[in-house]
């Protein structure tokens, strides 16, 4: 206990919005007539799925990826074998069906869950998406001929819809990540990020389906070759300034730190001042002032293109311009997509923005890019010790040994799994990526959210910019909790970050309440209270401040967030008793962790109340007052056969080995806690 814990952040797992299999199979008897019988819309669109006419197969394929947006109409879907209809249409003769039909499959796998894409897996959709990958990339040559002569670069189209694909199941299912690592997939993905010269929508669905299949995948690094590192570096390389070449790099730099313990011993500090720089060249980017130029660009561009509408209305009147010429420049102003995708529930698929949204793609870009940076900081400043995660599920890493190819085997000299290595700790420091974090723990520019706010469009970066802040704070959190205090600056730099944190709590009318704000707030104010009472240095939180907000977080359904609040209140508590004239204080804490102690619900939330009282009332005059004026002694004499028994009552159903291992721990020393105290009270 007492132990600041280092999160590490895995890749966002989808929004499982949809209902899963099992809800299927309990559905109601009463919903069955809406999704069952060949007369429902659910069983009309499956059977046009079987039409001799290539143009009704595409039209059923774009009204099913339209429908399955809707969670209450997969389960229709499902029942009546939607899966394997749609599966060999991605083979289709039709290149227009096979992106409709891969489009549907892309928007069942996301908007169904987990459960959904296993099953999606259970019904062999891999064997045709792989083909269709292969026969993609097979293509990409003459397909680019066909580009240069005007037509549309199909398949490529169809190469993204399947990638999208891909990375959906790989991200939601191990079973699918097991087929990737088995059906040799990986020499196709690199296919498509090699082409981001020509086409970055589809290099970037390649390289968020890498920077997601090789994260914890010690199998596919037995695939890991010269080869696939120099194309990563060749992407970290490249120069394009534009947000969504940022966004590639850092993608990049993600699966090149995954893949670290597969690195060249001969290139590893390369590699590593590369990924570093990609790193840094992303977070010193103020999002605070790009946003705005690039609404203004957007409101400029669309005013532009009312002028030039309206010269053309002009024109086509007098008969100056063709009919059909008309009708497609109206085609490329329709918003809907083809295959009738939409943007996926909280995801950052820019994909998927309707045409004509250049600026609020670029700008979903950036921030992704940016969180995805501070995420990979995070993992960098992670340590992989299950100890770690007393109080968590444990999610060390799995690294492995490396494999054959001449690829440095048995090499730890660099980029080992351990936490922060020295090559590493200096790189941060080399790259100012400290102070470049703390920078970005600021709330959203007031100017950026107006901008959002006021646009209906936009208002999907607002919790983006946000989820940037909260990134930002984990990060330095693992930061304050592996690096030491005169790489950041010493005494008068945590003084900083002290009463900058303190700004972004205290300063609100009222304390945040979001429950990923608190949670990443806290983690960091626990892990430099820490460091601050370990040197004695002065801090500017009062003990009041801190009340407040452990008051605020101990209503939180969070756990991690009310264990912060009491770890905070134990941290300032056994600081406070080495001081003249904190008894008043000192009672106030005892009786905030005694309330928690006694009354709240979860055993690891009262066990670490119980530590952080072992720890404020363990020495000095003034905790022997205070615990003397709150009666500590009697109180804990009634609660211990209390919490000895929830141990036994609710432990091993509930709560992880870890978590048994130091409640019995925390049992152990509260029965000695209370000897302590009985000794002290016959003095």
């Amino acid at each position: 206990m007492g132990k600041s814990k280092n999160n590490k952040f895995r890749r966002p797992q989808f929004n499982a919005e949809g209902l899963s299999v099992t809800a299927v199979k309990e559905m109601e008897p009463d919903h069955g007539e809406v999704f069952d019988g060949v007369d429902s819309p659910t069983g009309e669109l499956l059977e046009k799925l079987q039409s001799p006419s290539a143009d009704m197969r595409e039209f059923a394929c774009a009204s099913i990826s339209r429908l399955v947006q809707q969670s209450q109409t997969i389960p229709g879907f499902l029942q009546r074998d939607a899966v394997r209809r749609l599966g060999p249409l991605m083979l289709d003769r039709s290149l227009a069906v096979r992106e409709t039909a891969t489009g549907a499959l892309r928007n069942l796998s996301a908007c169904g869950g987990h459960e959904v894409c296993d099953d999606m897996v259970k019904q062999d959709v891999m064997t045709p998406l792989t083909a269709l990958l292969r026969e993609c990339c097979a293509g990409f040559e003459t397909n680019a001929a066909l580009s240069l002569k005007g037509q549309k670069n199909t398949v490529e189209d169809v190469a993204n819809e399947a990638v999208n694909l891909l990375w959906n199941l790989c991200e939601s299912s191990s079973q699918a990540l097991s087929v990737f690592n088995k059906a040799g997939i990986l020499d196709v993905i690199l296919q498509c990020l090699e082409r981001h010269t020509h086409n970055i929508k589809l290099a970037l669905s390649a390289a968020h389906c890498l920077h997601t299949v090789t994260e914890d995948n010690a199998e596919l690094l037995c695939s890991m070759n010269n080869a696939v590192l120099g194309t990563l570096e060749s992407v970290l390389l490249s120069s394009q300034a534009d947000m969504a070449h940022t966004l590639l790099r850092t993608l990049a730099a993600g699966s090149v730190w995954n893949l670290k313990s597969s690195l060249p011993t001969a290139h590893q500090a390369q590699t590593l001042t590369t990924l570093m720089a990609t790193l840094s060249q992303c977070l010193e980017l103020d999002a605070g002032t790009l946003i705005p130029q690039l609404r203004q660009a957007e409101v400029a561009r669309s005013a532009t293109a009312s002028e030039a509408g309206n010269m053309e209305d002009h024109q086509a009147a007098a008969g100056n311009m063709p009919v059909e010429e008309m009708e497609d420049d109206e085609e490329e102003g329709v918003g809907l997509r083809r295959n009738g995708k939409a943007t996926k529930i909280d995801t950052d698929f820019s994909d998927l923005l309707p045409r004509g949204k250049e600026e609020l793609r670029e700008a979903t870009a950036l921030l992704t890019a940016q969180q995805t940076s501070l995420e990979i900081i995070v993992n960098m400043c992670c340590s992989d010790d299950p100890s770690d995660d007393e109080w968590e599920e444990a999610s060390s890493s799995d690294e492995s040994e490396m494999c054959p190819d001449g690829l440095s085997e048995g090499n730890t000299s660099l980029l080992s799994p351990l936490c922060l290595s020295a090559e590493v700790h200096t790189a941060l420091i080399n790259h100012n990526i400290p102070e470049k974090v703390l920078k970005k723990t600021q709330f959203p520019s007031s100017e950026a959210m107006d901008v959002c706010r006021h646009n209906p469009t936009w208002k999907i970066l607002i919790k983006k910019m946000h989820r940037v802040q909260y990134r930002a704070l984990t990060c330095l959190h693992n930061m304050l909790s592996t690096m030491d205090a005169e790489s950041l600056g010493g005494a008068a730099a945590l003084q900083a970050v002290a009463q900058h944190l303190s700004t972004l709590v205290f300063s609100p009318p009222e304390i945040p309440k979001e429950e990923e704000f608190l949670e990443a707030v806290t983690s960091a104010m626990r892990s430099l209270l820490q460091i601050i009472a370990y040197m004695k240095i002065p801090q500017c939180m009062t003990p009041q401040q801190l009340m407040s907000l452990s008051e605020a977080a101990t209503c939180c359904d969070v756990v991690s967030v009310r264990v912060n609040a009491l770890a905070i209140l134990g941290i300032t508590g056994s600081t406070l008793a080495k001081e003249n004239g904190t008894a008043e204080t000192l009672q106030m804490i005892g009786n905030a962790l005694l309330q928690v102690a006694t009354k709240d619900a979860n055993l690891v939330v009262c066990g670490e109340a119980l530590d952080a009282l072992f720890d404020v009332f363990a020495d000095g005059d003034e905790a022997e007052r205070a615990a003397e004026n709150i009666n500590l002694l009697s109180a804990l004499k009634a609660l211990q056969p209390v919490f000895k028994a929830k141990i036994r009552k609710e432990g091993k159903g509930k709560y992880s080995p870890e978590q048994l291992c130091v409640l019995d721990n925390i049992k152990v020393n509260l029965r000695r806690f209370i000897g302590y105290l009985e000794t002290v009270v016959k003095k």
